[in-house]
Formats: structure tokens, C-alpha cells, sequence
């Protein structure tokens, strides 16, 4: 495998040098562009090639990638995207730079409501936005999303920016379930809880709730495992909170995606829905259960025994089609009511 981690300018002039640098396997080979860390997604692609000896071309970039494949138009290396997030996903697919994915095999395997209805992406995990409270000051184990705006909360609630596509995603949920003006007056709402003004990652609102400046943070499930296991120096951060799964009222945790698109151009088509299908086959969700502590989207694959640890998910059955539908209306609001000001 050829691994470049690089920023999306570098990674445009080094991708055809990278693509043609050695022969092609006997099976092929397949070119993916990435905004995963390489260090989190090389398992997959090691296992693919030992299933099917078809290479793995990799570029990974922080931004960028759906304008450089637009700009290289039908010479564009790129066979298969893989990104996090509707709103990466999304903006791919308005780029035009993808093609439907015609595939049995994801059509049974992907639930439809994590599948894109005109077929340009199919979601191959899943990841949460859930809470992580203090162990010492929060005594209930149960929370609404609409709780959020309480004043029982005021000056209590850390999150980062209200633009970030972690936020937009779970803004756009909320726009999508009660419209726009409710949605505002949430927002206010949360905006007057916030301890402080927005800022760092997901890791920070734990480590600030572990500090005592917040009682909750808002993150992601993988995160916070992240910490626990993997990283012995905000392991304590960790340790001070508790991660609660909330709810919408009357509805479920608010998910959102890891997804896989086909490149509009793709000169190796067929491998690349080949690697598509395996990353929905039982060996790519468990390494996505086990590795990057995601929910697999295939029934029956096991969740890492640290997210099992928050409680059963139960995910909200709103098709991530309809949030990515109102991202630009989430965002807008975040605007309009000053959230990060």
C-alpha cells in the first residue's frame, strides 16, 4: 500500500506519481481518496488485499478532496471517496464528482435510511453525538437533546463550534424533526446554557468538563473510548465523565455516518465497487467496530465491548438523506442566533 498524509494541494501533485509508482497486482489495483487518518483505516485496506490481491492506492487529506476531483474532471486517478460525516458526503455528491453505486449486496446490507435514494453514498458506520457528563455532578442517566436548551442547564453545557459538521449534523437533525423556528428558539436556548464560548474538539469539552468548567459536553461516541483506551494522558478525562446516549423526545440518539462514494470517473469501476462491497461484509465491520469504536450497519457484527459500555443504541430513524437536506438551513441559524459569538 502507498500511503500519503498530506494536505489536499501536495496530495493533487503527488497522487499520479503515487498511483503509477509500482505494477498493479495481478487482480488490479483501486484508488482511494480519504479524509480518514491513515493509521485508522490501513487495517481495512490490508485486509482487503489479502481477500481479494487487489491493491490499495491511498491519498489522505484534511480538506479539499470533492474540489481536487472536480478540478481533475475525467482524468481524476479517484475510484472510491471515503469520508466521515453527511456533511463531507454531501458536499461530494453536490460537487458532482460521484455516480450512483449499483450494488445488490449494499441495497441488502446497508439500511435504506443510511443509504443515499438517488444512490451516490452508502453509510458503512455509524457514529453518535451523544453527552459526556460529569461523574461527580450529574446524577440522572437520561437526557433529551431539547432538554439541552433548559435553563436548569445554564452555564453547565461545553460544546465546540456551531458550524463544525459534527454540530451541523445534530442542528440539521433538529431542523429537519421541528423546522426552522423551533429550531432557533432551541438554539437560543442552548446558546444561554453554554458555560463558555465555543471552541476546541470534542476531546476538550470532556477535558473541561473533567476541570469543573461544565457539567456536560457534547461529542462523539468513538472519542470518548478513544481516550479511555488509547490515550493514557486524557484517559482522566474520561475517567471524570459518564457518556449518556440521548434521545429525541419521542424519537432516538441522533447518528450520523463514516460513508463510501464511487468516483464519477472511475477508472477502475469494478474494483472500486468491489472494495465498496467489502467494507460492508461482516471482516470491515468488525475492524470499523473494533479499531475506530463505530456501530457497524450490517446486522448481527458485534459493537466494541467500550461502546456496549454506554447502553444500547438506539439510533433515531430519520434518513440521513433528510438532514443532509437541511444542513444549509442549520447552519444559517447557528448564524442568525450568534451561537459561537
Amino acid at each position: 500500500m502507498i500511503n500519503f498524509r498530506a494536505t489536499a494541494a501536495t496530495a493533487a501533485l503527488l497522487c499520479f506519481t503515487a498511483f503509477g509508482a509500482s505494477p498493479a497486482s495481478a487482480d488490479g489495483e483501486v484508488n482511494v481518496y480519504t479524509y480518514r487518518e491513515t493509521k485508522l483505516i490501513q487495517p481495512l485496506f490490508d485486509a482487503f488485499t489479502k481477500d481479494t490481491g487487489v491493491k490499495v492506492n491511498v491519498v489522505s487529506a484534511s480538506s479539499g478532496l470533492e474540489q481536487r476531483m472536480k478540478a481533475e474532471g475525467a482524468n481524476s486517478p479517484a475510484d472510491v471517496l471515503l469520508t466521515v460525516d453527511i456533511g463531507r458526503i454531501d458536499e461530494a455528491v453536490q460537487a458532482g464528482v460521484t455516480q450512483p453505486i449499483k450494488s445488490v449486496v449494499i441495497d441488502e446490507i446497508v439500511p435504506p435510511q443510511y443509504r443515499d435514494p438517488d444512490g451516490h453514498w452508502a453509510g458503512i458506520s455509524m457514529r453518535a453525538r451523544v453527552i459526556y457528563a460529569s461523574k461527580d455532578r450529574v446524577k440522572q442517566d437520561k437526557i433529551t437533546y431539547e432538554e439541552l436548551a433548559d435553563p436548569k442547564w445554564k452555564g453547565k453545557i461545553c460544546i465546540r463550534s456551531g458550524q463544525h459538521i459534527y454540530n451541523n449534523g445534530l442542528f440539521a437533525a433538529y431542523t429537519a424533526k421541528y423546522g426552522e423556528a423551533k429550531t432557533e428558539e432551541w438554539l437560543r436556548g442552548v446558546k444561554a446554557n453554554l458555560a463558555q464560548k465555543p471552541s476546541g474538539g470534542d476531546r476538550e469539552a470532556a477535558r473541561d468538563v473533567a476541570a469543573g468548567k461544565c457539567d456536560i459536553g457534547i461529542g462523539n461516541t468513538y472519542y470518548w473510548a478513544l481516550m479511555m483506551n488509547s490515550d493514557p494522558e486524557k484517559k482522566p478525562w474520561a475517567e471524570a465523565t459518564k457518556v449518556i446516549l440521548p434521545t429525541f423526545e419521542g424519537g432516538g440518539t441522533h447518528v450520523n455516518l463514516s460513508g463510501v462514494l464511487l468516483a464519477k470517473h472511475a477508472p477502475n469501476k469494478a474494483n472500486g465497487l468491489k472494495l465498496i462491497e467489502w467494507l460492508a461484509g461482516e471482516k470491515a465491520q468488525q475492524i470499523y467496530a473494533d479499531s475506530n469504536y463505530e456501530y457497524p450497519v450490517r446486522a448481527g457484527v458485534a459493537v466494541n465491548p467500550t461502546i456496549a459500555g454506554y447502553g444500547r443504541l438506539v439510533a433515531d430513524p430519520m434518513p440521513i438523506a433528510k438532514i443532509a437536506a437541511n444542513r444549509k438551513a442549520a447552519s444559517t441559524l447557528v448564524d442568525k442566533v450568534g451561537f459561537d459569538n
